[in-house]
């Protein structure tokens, strides 16, 4: 058996690879085959199984495996409550099996053990959950060396460290078993629809399949709370409609001002706890002595000023989803409490001993690197794994520049009610300076730039000079001025001629009069700037 650091080490290059893998790898079926796979390196595994339960026929199958033949995983079919696997499929609970062969609710189904010496083989299998549901288990076989000739007290030493061992796999199982629980769950469903789906006609009337359909966007999948039709963004809208049908925890990556909370609510909305609770919290508001408080209530008399017991977030949210923005802010000390929640379901009220349960869907969200937390002893590694079973990465507002000009138009109109405006329009100047700016402030900063806007416009329209400084200076737009203050004021007059006869849809006469020139200084202008009024006319 490792001794405890080498077990420790062990786990955790374990545990990164199979997060890698789960967060870099789109194919769902390449995902659990690779965990597999490191599974057997690092666990010297003989056999692994993932075993999927078909919620319409109430079998449990073979999904994807490890040392097992097709033939093998084929025959590997049982129904809830049949063998280990039924019975972890039915109690939500692993099961450990020291030796194979003195366990008559071990069937074998599969056959793969028939050569094997089935009194060095244990057998261990975990649940697979989204939420509280059991959707499928996760199990391996293991050599395990008996000593022979054994004396008692020698056998009952052998068993003690055989039984340690075997908890650190189970330990080690129940994390990963998490970690794939978000693919499992789509498998689940995929497998669930084949089943119910009419079969299509195969032969020469058959209808040839588009291989771009599984890339069209079906617009069900749209949240109705975020706008946007950049691929970036449609890819988002596709990973919250997949993880909106489970309750498995997931954790919303990005930086700061794209839209992570609207992310969780579009979750929540689509799930089927819309019905409940949707409590947020941001984790970075309050300081450290109160956070504990605000999240998991008090009791009277738990500190001075607690004159009443007091309902935590947790508590609020039962049934439903809570959602923690800035996750990597919280103290050790309530990442602990955090994780048992996770865990076990349950904690308590501060100051107080009775147990409180909940059923919570957690959703958290952070701008911060949370790997390079934990190498500064600043978050703790088993929260990131079980927090980051289902990463969602936010794109930045640069990755989806399409989309800029669709966000100005909806705040515009927003903005407009707000402020009693009519906004019609943004002037070309401005669009250019709104479409080359970097927005380190994402979608936050292009809302708080059309707000300004919006108030400060006097004629209807946003223009270049109503919009920050930031965005005005020439350098952040990535277009340094190097001309002469002339060149400069030419500019400006010439993009004040050209928005007078965009909205005189190309009248010079009516232009003039409302930049206060006479039609000879006019022409003279339009001539000097190259202008054609035709352009405009509609």
């Amino acid at each position: 058996m490792l001794i405890p650091r080498q077990q420790e080490l062990s786990s955790i290059s374990l545990l990164s690879e199979v997060s890698r893998t789960v967060n870099n790898e789109e194919d769902i079926g390449k995902v659990l085959r690779l965990v597999l796979f490191i599974l057997s390196e690092h666990m010297n595994m003989l056999r692994g199984m993932v075993t999927i339960l078909n919620r319409d026929t109430n079998e449990i199958v073979i999904n994807e495996s490890f040392g097992l033949t097709e033939s093998e995983s084929q025959r590997g079919r049982y129904q809830i409550g049949e063998g280990i696997i039924g019975k972890v499929v039915k109690g939500g609970k692993p099961a450990i099996v020291p030796r194979i062969n003195e366990e008559p609710l071990f069937l074998d189904r599969t056959g793969s053990r028939s050569r094997e010496k089935k009194e060095e083989l244990c057998f261990i299998c975990v649940p697979i959950k989204a939420g509280a549901e059991v959707i499928g288990t996760l199990s391996a076989d293991r050599r395990l060396s008996v000593p022979s000739e054994a004396g008692s007290a020698k056998r009952s030493k052998a068993d003690e460290a055989r039984k340690d061992t075997l908890q650190y796999y189970v330990d080690l199982l129940s994390i990963i078993a998490s970690m794939i629980s978000q693919s499992v769950r789509l498998k689940q469903l995929a497998a669930e629809e084949k089943s119910t789906t009419p079969k299509v006609p195969t032969g020469p009337a058959a209808p040839v399949k588009n291989p771009l359909d599984e890339e069209e966007f079906n617009d069900t999948e749209r949240p109705a709370n975020i706008i946007g039709n950049a691929k970036p963004i449609l890819s988002l809208f596709r990973m919250i409609d997949k993880i909106s049908r489970t309750s498995a925890t997931a954790l919303v990556l990005g930086e700061s001002g794209v839209g992570k909370e609207l992310v969780a609510n579009a979750i929540h909305f689509k799930s089927l706890r819309a019905g409940k609770p949707f409590i947020k919290f941001n984790c970075a508001a309050l300081p450290e002595n109160i956070v504990e408080s605000e999240l998991f209530g008090h009791e009277r008399g738990a500190f001075t000023g607690a004159i009443a017991q007091r309902r935590g977030r947790f508590e609020l949210a039962d049934g439903g989803t809570i959602f923690l923005d800035e996750v990597g802010e919280l103290s050790l000390a309530v990442q602990a409490k955090l994780l048992r929640i996770i865990q076990e379901k349950e904690f308590e009220r501060l100051g107080g001993t009775k147990t409180v349960k909940t059923d919570v869907r957690i959703i958290a969200a952070t701008n911060r690197n949370l790997e390079e937390l934990i190498s500064e002893g600043a978050f703790r590694e088993d929260l990131y794994y079980r927090l980051n079973i289902f990463p969602i990465t936010v794109p930045s507002l640069r990755e989806r520049k399409t989309d800029i000009m669709l966000l100005a138009d909806y705040f515009v109109e927003k903005f407009n009610t707000l402020n009693h405006k009519g906004i019609r329009r943004i002037s070309t100047t401005a669009i250019d300076m709104l479409m080359r700016y970097h927005w380190p402030g994402n979608v936050r900063e292009l809302q708080n730039c059309i707000e300004r806007a919006v108030i400060l416009s006097e004629d209807n329209v946003i223009h270049g000079y109503h919009l920050p400084p930031s965005l005005q200076t020439a350098e952040s737009s990535g277009t340094p001025y190097t001309g002469s203050l002339q060149q400069k004021l030419e500019a400006i007059e010439r993009e004040m001629i050209i928005e007078a006869l965009k909205r005189t849809k190309g009248n010079m006469s009516r232009a003039a009069a409302q930049l206060g020139l006479s039609d000879r200084i006019m022409g003279l202008r339009m001539k000097k700037f190259s202008v054609d009024y035709r352009k405009f006319r509609t």
